[in-house]
């Protein structure tokens, strides 16, 4: 039988040695690392390790999805939920009013802060962008809005079809969670891009002056 070679004396201990400096090494570099220092990885790549579904939405029916739901869960929840505690009518709107307000300000524009790949990448879809206190009171006065051109889409809507068809003694299109949720985010999102494009008129006029 061959005769297993005897370590040379300091061998062990020298491997160890070298084992022990490169692992602290790469804890040390670890520690150490970002943005400024780390190699440049692709977006492409970047991908392929992300867990996520399959069925990737754009940005635009991200924000669609999320007002409408939050818009329709509104009404679902304080209009038809509490229409029979409240018969007055003003009353009910203005306790949706107010539920919208803080439903936007407390969930609608969290959810989006929360899945923002970088900060401050989904204030395009927030007429508020800011979390501050001050923004509570804002967005119940925005809902508000917001409510008053829903209701009167409603109130179109209603007169025309009442105008074409004749019927007078009931109401065509009443108030649900769907139709709701749709109309609420279609004039928010044209408010919030009112308000970019003014912005953005303000401040070219600002450069150019």
């Amino acid at each position: 039988m061959a005769k297993k070679s005897k370590p040379v004396p300091g061998e062990e201990n020298k491997s160890a040695s070298e084992y022990y400096h490169l692992n602290t090494r790469a804890v040390d570099d670890l520690v150490d690392a970002d943005v400024s220092n780390s190699p440049k990885v692709s977006e492409a790549e970047l991908r392929q390790y992300r867990s996520g579904p399959r069925i990737r939405l754009s940005d635009l029916a991200k924000a669609l999805i999320i007002k409408w739901w939050f818009s329709g869960a509104v009404c679902f929840f304080f209009l038809w939920g509490l229409g029979t505690l409240v018969p007055s009518m003003e009353n009910q709107l203005i306790i949706l009013g107010l539920a919208l307000g803080v439903v936007t300000d407390l969930l609608t524009n969290n959810v989006f802060r929360f899945y923002a790949k970088t900060p401050h990448a989904n204030d395009q879809w927030m007429f508020f962008p800011e979390r501050r206190y001050i923004t509570l009171p804002l967005n119940i006065l925005y809902s508000f809005v917001i409510l008053f051109f829903v209701v009167l889409t409603y109130n179109v809507i209603n007169v025309t079809i009442v105008h074409f068809t004749g019927v007078q003694d009931s109401v065509p299109l009443g108030v649900g969670p769907i139709l709701f949720g749709c109309f609420c985010t279609a004039w928010d999102l044209l408010f919030i891009r009112f308000k970019l494009l003014l912005r953005s008129i303000l401040r070219d006029a600002r450069i150019h002056s």
